[in-house]
């Protein structure tokens, strides 16, 4: 049986990325970027909608418009770039990576509990891991979503593999795939924006009511491995890591109360993390409640997470049990 039409368009993809020069592939990127934009109205609005949460409601109009195309560009320019990275040196990714803050990252390995970076999505993390690996030498543990079909999800692990990173599903048997990889003293990331199955943290995220995921938390808890909020920026050809000091996950009471204090600082710090770069933030689906409603509304309903907002504390004492890491879209 042959590979399906999505998983056949992601190889046919990154071949082509790699086949032609860069700048024929990039400007292939914004071309069906672009037509992207504009087929997919939904697609649009939510791009806009989480614009607006990141920018202020004064982003509208025409500027609101230019920096909905700019968010696809990016992401347009994220999928070239990670299809080219197989085979890119170690002087190249350097040359490439400037980061700010990497001293808390030194200091979280050589304390050996591991450490774990919490990202947005945004700007270009592949680089980044590419990065970690290559030039700093250390060892990486991503969770990643298990997407449908099967394929898609091996073509998708397949190629982080290659970027030399440990892939981990997400699943029931994630949380202790994660403390292994912690207690090898892993750099283990963590894209933590968005709660893909729906039963995370309750906080506000950009002043509106939402979950996230609480694994960084009550991982950083469990383990002791530092949580280090850390993004990864588009700056001109290169690429701008920055990452911040440790959260406090230092115990202060009961742990469920402790899981929602430390996710609180976490969305305090990717609010800002966002606000830096707003057009480089590449979440293109619902990630709060009033976003399914809005979908609803122009006759584009996409399905609810399963569970639901979840009340604070009875999700960080589940979250804490088992320890559960968020997961990559």
């Amino acid at each position: 049986m042959g590979l399906d039409p999505v998983t056949a368009a992601y190889r046919g993809a990154a071949a082509y990325s790699r086949a032609v020069p860069l700048p024929v592939a990039g400007l292939t990127a914004r071309v069906l970027s672009r037509a992207a934009a504009t087929v997919s109205r939904e697609r649009r609005m939510l791009v806009a909608r989480h614009l607006r949460r990141a920018a202020g409601p004064d982003l509208q109009g025409r500027a609101l418009d230019q920096a909905v195309d700019a968010t696809f560009d990016s992401y347009a320019r994220y999928w070239i770039e990670s299809f080219r990275l197989p085979g890119t040196s170690p002087e190249v990714l350097d040359a490439g990576m400037h980061v700010t803050g990497y001293e808390h990252v030194d200091a979280a390995l050589d304390q050996g509990d591991g450490v774990i970076l919490a990202l947005p999505h945004l700007g270009g993390w592949e680089w980044a891991g590419f990065w970690l690996t290559q030039v700093k030498q250390v060892r990486v543990t991503v969770v990643v979503e298990p997407v449908e079909p099967p394929d898609l999800f091996e073509f998708f692990a397949a190629f982080r593999r290659q970027l030399g990173m440990e892939i981990v599903p997400l699943g029931p048997g994630a949380g202790t795939e994660v403390i292994r990889a912690l207690k090898d003293n892993h750099v283990v990331a963590l894209l933590c924006d968005r709660d893909i199955n729906g039963d995370g943290i309750e906080v506000d995220f950009f002043g509106e009511r939402t979950t996230v995921p609480a694994g960084p938390a009550a991982l950083g808890l469990r383990t002791g491995a530092p949580v280090l909020p850390t993004a990864v920026y588009f700056d001109g050809s290169r690429h701008h890591g920055r990452v911040e000091a440790p959260l406090d996950t230092t115990r202060q009471g009961k742990l469920r109360a402790d899981v929602q204090r430390v996710t609180d600082d976490l969305v305090a710090w990717l609010e800002t993390l966002i606000r830096a770069a707003p057009e480089q933030w590449h979440l293109q689906q619902p990630n709060w409640p009033s976003d399914y409603d809005a979908l609803e509304a122009i006759g584009k309903a996409h399905p609810r997470p399963l569970h639901g907002p979840a009340s604070a504390a009875a999700a960080a004492e589940a979250a804490a049990a088992r320890s559960a890491p968020g997961g990559e879209g």
